[in-house]
């Protein structure tokens, strides 16, 4: 494994292990502000980190929703110059409602380098597994 891609390991264990924490503003400050979302429970494209915000804001007032755990596996690393693609599946344990839920899910998390040299989510894709 490359230094590269210890790096971008670290940002995505970084980003997962606040999600699994339901740590919002460690979560969201793994993402860049453009960042978008693609999630394929919503009917529509988030454009940015903003929306995602105010999105998380609206399930948890209106759905109680809250994150009890997060565990990845599968994980896999493809750089492509100053972008880093990450794939993995991810089963999550979610409070909706008062009701526990586990999802089982496989995600696409690109990456990219600032212009200070951290690695900073870009682009978070999630679908169903099958």
């Amino acid at each position: 494994m490359t230094d590269t891609e210890s790096a971008v390991l670290t940002a995505a264990d970084t980003l997962v292990s606040a999600f699994a924490r339901h740590d919002r503003a460690a979560y969201f400050a793994a993402f860049a502000p453009e960042a978008t979302f693609l999630f394929y429970n919503l009917d529509r494209t988030l454009d940015d980190r903003a929306a995602y915000e105010a999105e998380w804001a609206l399930w948890e007032t209106r759905d109680g929703f809250r994150v009890l755990g997060c565990r990845s596996t599968d994980r896999k690393v493809r750089l492509v110059g100053d972008v880093a693609i990450f794939t993995h599946a991810v089963e999550t344990d979610v409070s909706v409602g008062g009701e526990t839920v586990t999802n089982n899910e496989r995600e696409t998390i690109v990456f990219s380098r600032d212009p200070a040299g951290r690695w900073l989510a870009v682009h978070e894709h999630l679908s169903a597994a099958a």
